[in-house]
């Protein structure tokens, strides 16, 4: 091969190198991206995945405040169990809400409703105070913060409802177990917002605090 010759075939050869050259890096940055795109969370996951824990919770709270309420009716706390009775439904208000909203997000409401442990009546509230309290002052305060950092308008709506309502639970709760003998009387009537669950002893109360809804579209619960 002539000195020409061999110039000719190491141009040749180069520049065959470096169309595979290219090739490699595109398919490189083609896998790195497919990859990113595996493992990054869809947009609104975290937010779903917190709307369907809060529809578990209520859910199961549903279930747990209408065996309380059983219970109490046993014991001869009426008046316990008339708030049972009125905090069970705003749980169900609440969990029907959570329920729309993972909908709209194309999600599917599931729960796992496990059997209530009943106690006393007693025993009961406490630990319905400890659960609200929990829920007010940490879950959905978290599941708040997460929501307004996606920017889920709904899903901040539907938090804030339910965090609202189990602050006056866990009132209403608290004042039960400190006057437990007193509240060993007739049913007492409770007044539920059909909105957002907040719940309140208030008859004269004229609309919701909370989102405005008017007392004639406030449930009675007895």
């Amino acid at each position: 091969m002539n000195h020409s010759s061999f110039k000719l075939a190491a141009m040749i050869a180069v520049f065959v190198l470096s169309i595979v050259a290219v090739g490699c890096t595109a398919e490189n940055k083609t896998a790195t991206a497919s990859s990113t795109a595996t493992t990054a969370a869809p947009a609104g996951a975290k937010t779903l995945e917190n709307l369907q824990t809060a529809f578990d919770g209520e859910s199961n709270a549903n279930a747990k405040y209408l065996a309380f309420a059983k219970k109490a009716d046993e014991e001869g706390y009426k008046k316990v169990a008339s708030l049972f009775r009125a905090a069970a439904r705003a749980e169900e208000i609440h969990k029907n809400n959570h329920a729309a909203v993972i909908k709209k997000m194309g999600g599917e409401p599931k729960a796992d409703v496990k059997p209530a442990e009943v106690k006393t009546t007693a025993e009961n509230l406490k630990g319905s105070i400890e659960g609200e309290t929990y829920e007010r002052d940490k879950m959905y305060t978290d599941f708040l913060a997460e929501a307004r950092t996606s920017g889920n308008t709904d899903a901040l709506r539907t938090f804030n409802f339910a965090k609202t309502a189990e602050g006056e639970h866990a009132k209403l709760y608290a004042d039960a177990l400190a006057n437990l003998e007193a509240w060993k009387a007739d049913k007492a009537t409770f007044f539920v917002c059909s909105t957002c669950g907040f719940t309140t002893a208030d008859a004269t109360i004229q609309k919701c605090p909370v989102d405005f809804t008017p007392k004639e579209k406030f449930e009675s619960i007895s």
